[in-house]
């Protein structure tokens, strides 16, 4: 089993001491968010066979990689690096220091462990098309040789989303299809030109642009690479054209206070961070539930 670590939530950023408590644990407590179950996740090597760490802010768990890779467990991170305005993003590291992160893993475990996302391309009045393609140059100049991979996705006109956009006061808009595949274009050739893959998460409508692959986020076969052996997972994904392997994760909806405003997995930020503030870094659950 892969282990997701999560795209529910910024666990590296903000619950990386509980992540390592229940590594020692050997599990830990999960909550299905539609039907209110709560399960038991091994987390004990003959379970696992590698983890996916999303993050924003990988600083506060660089020396919890460690912690993971002394315990015998592979793992890929998935970083998220747009430099995208505060008006968006609130709470996120400057996109030099997460580029340093970076470096720190790759220097570590190597380029394979580590892939960019450059995610979501977010269509806005302060970042319209032309300033993600000097964005994404920059932050692709800046990683050159760091990871082989950039991942992104145009960003999705969720009902929350467009509200939280809107509460901010930020105009936003969906481009066309036509104008999201010459960007596309444009930047596939940029990643190109620094040494990357360019690949596009679970959006389909837009394959058969040159020089963009399909992403495959929760990636067996890079993380088989990073293990030095071949681990077996079936492609499973979470929603259509998703490419990934099957996995469990082990986050939760409405726990991540980074309170970037086009957030998929936070509805409210208010309960976000009433949630944050009831973590018990020694519980099985990231934030207190009755088990049921």
């Amino acid at each position: 089993m892969i282990v997701s670590c999560s795209y529910k939530t910024d666990i590296p950023a903000f619950y990386g001491r509980w992540f390592l408590n229940r590594l020692k644990a050997g599990y830990c407590r999960t909550v299905n968010p539609y039907g209110g179950q709560t399960y038991r996740v091994d987390l004990t090597k003959p379970a696992v066979e590698g983890f996916v760490f999303w993050t924003k802010n990988l600083g506060p768990f660089l020396d919890g990689l460690g912690a993971v890779s002394e315990a015998g467990f592979p793992f890929i991170v998935q970083y998220s690096v747009t430099g995208l305005p505060t008006a968006l993003e609130r709470s996120v590291p400057d996109w030099r220091v997460a580029v340093d992160h970076m470096k720190a893993v790759r220097d570590r475990w190597g380029p394979r462990a580590v892939v960019w996302r450059y995610d979501p391309v977010a269509v806005t009045d302060a970042t319209p098309p032309a300033w993600h393609r000097e964005t994404f140059a920059r932050l692709a100049g800046a990683l050159r040789g760091v990871s082989d991979e950039a991942v992104l996705s145009f960003l999705q006109p969720y009902r929350k989303t467009a509200r939280n956009l809107a509460a901010a006061g930020i105009g936003w808009r969906d481009p066309e299809a036509g104008e999201k595949r010459a960007l596309l274009a444009d930047l596939a050739g940029i990643a190109a030109g620094e040494g990357m893959a360019l690949t596009l998460c679970t959006q389909p409508d837009l394959a058969g642009v040159a020089g963009v692959g399909a992403a495959r986020c929760v990636d067996a076969a890079r993380l088989s690479e990073v293990a030095g052996r071949v681990l077996a997972a079936r492609e499973k994904g979470n929603r259509p054209g998703c490419l990934c392997a099957e996995s469990r994760d082990i986050g939760e909806y409405d726990t991540c206070p980074h309170g970037c405003v086009y957030c998929y997995a936070v509805a409210d930020r208010a309960t976000a961070q009433r949630r944050f503030a009831a973590h018990d870094p020694e519980g099985e659950f990231l934030f207190p539930r009755p088990i049921r």
